[in-house]
């Protein structure tokens, strides 16, 4: 063989790849999608504020109140609430709002994020293997965030929803940076 024959055979093969790569993505990212659809539907008429934080905060710090209080008062007034389903400010979050006015939406880590104990077994727990398709359910489902202490996650998410609403791809909805006293 010649060596452009070969080169071509290369080519061809990567671009088998990529296309095989490609089309996992889409179909798991769709899959992901249609559950999540699926979780939300029945409480589309019911509005939702989502929360971020620390997964690092301890229940007995002032912060992991203040996120559980935060969650039960919206919970009164009517509000469900959507946290990442994991311990710290989401698992606070979760319990101030309770299961039944509770999502959870689950990012799968190699060695984090397990899910908290509200909605480790709720039928609105979702887990996600992308972030893309998570970040997409925490903007288009939500009516308003709330974000409490937290690191890198939490600002991304902070900023990912700050971006989508400054470039008009998301509504525009109240965004509150919240502190313990």
């Amino acid at each position: 063989m010649k060596k452009m024959e070969i080169d071509l055979i290369f080519k061809i093969a990567a671009i088998g790849i990529i296309v095989a790569v490609l089309n996992q993505l889409l179909i798991r990212s769709g899959r992901e999608m249609y559950r999540a659809n699926c979780v939300f539907a029945p409480y589309r008429h019911i509005r939702k504020i989502s929360v971020f934080g620390s997964a690092r905060i301890r229940n007995d710090e002032p912060a992991y109140e203040t996120a559980r209080e935060f969650a039960r008062e919206a919970s009164e007034h009517g509000y469900m609430v959507i946290t990442g389903g994991g311990p710290g400010i989401m698992q606070a979050a979760n319990e101030g709002a309770g299961e039944q006015r509770s999502f959870g939406l689950n990012i799968t880590l190699p060695y984090e994020q397990t899910s908290n104990h509200v909605v480790a077994h709720s039928d609105k727990l979702i887990n996600f293997y992308y972030f893309f398709v998570r970040k997409l359910n925490f903007v288009a489902e939500s009516d308003a965030m709330v974000a409490f202490p937290g690191g890198f996650g939490t600002m991304d998410e902070v900023f990912e929803t700050l971006t989508l609403i400054q470039t008009g791809k998301a509504t525009i909805y109240p965004i509150v940076l919240l502190d313990s006293p």
